[in-house]
């Protein structure tokens, strides 16, 4: 009786070790099978934190890359910015023509109110059509729960 239990012991082993062979051998599911939202577009959220103008053209560049990929009526997309980044909200911003740009294309975009705050910014100095979201930390969380997907440029 005792030659049973390890046997049964190394059979069960060996039948658990291959079957998650096998798993692993269909490898992950690819990026087109993630579920459907209720509302059928693909969401994302961007996300700037720094004033340089080229890391702006690149998240800027990547935001239209999504609503080109996507399609318009089929993307989501939000731009919440916080920190140093704040300031190239500002309605004289090297980048307020793309961000205009943007929102023509139906990106949402967000000025932290604690970064704003702290930048000591008013909603009359923002570009035109710039929400403001309590904490620019806290809506990316919020989002990715919400299932946005989240992208950092």
């Amino acid at each position: 009786m005792t030659l049973r239990r390890p046997a049964t012991r190394f059979l069960a082993a060996t039948l658990l070790a291959t079957a998650a062979g096998l798993a692993g051998a269909a490898g992950p599911a690819p990026a087109t099978a993630a579920a459907t939202t209720a509302d059928g577009k693909e969401h994302a959220i961007f996300a700037v934190s720094d004033d340089d103008t080229k890391r702006w053209n690149l998240t800027l560049g990547n935001i239209g890359n999504a609503i080109e990929g996507l399609g318009a009526d089929s993307a989501d997309i939000e731009l919440v910015v916080y920190g140093p980044g704040i300031a190239m909200l500002r309605k004289d911003s090297p980048v307020a023509d793309r961000i205009a740009e943007a929102q023509k294309k139906g990106v949402h975009v967000y000025a932290c109110q604690n970064s704003m705050r702290g930048y000591h910014l008013e909603q009359a100095d923002l570009a035109p059509g710039v929400g403001i979201v309590p904490s620019g930390v806290v809506e990316l969380i919020r989002r990715q729960h919400a299932g946005y997907a989240y992208v950092r440029s």
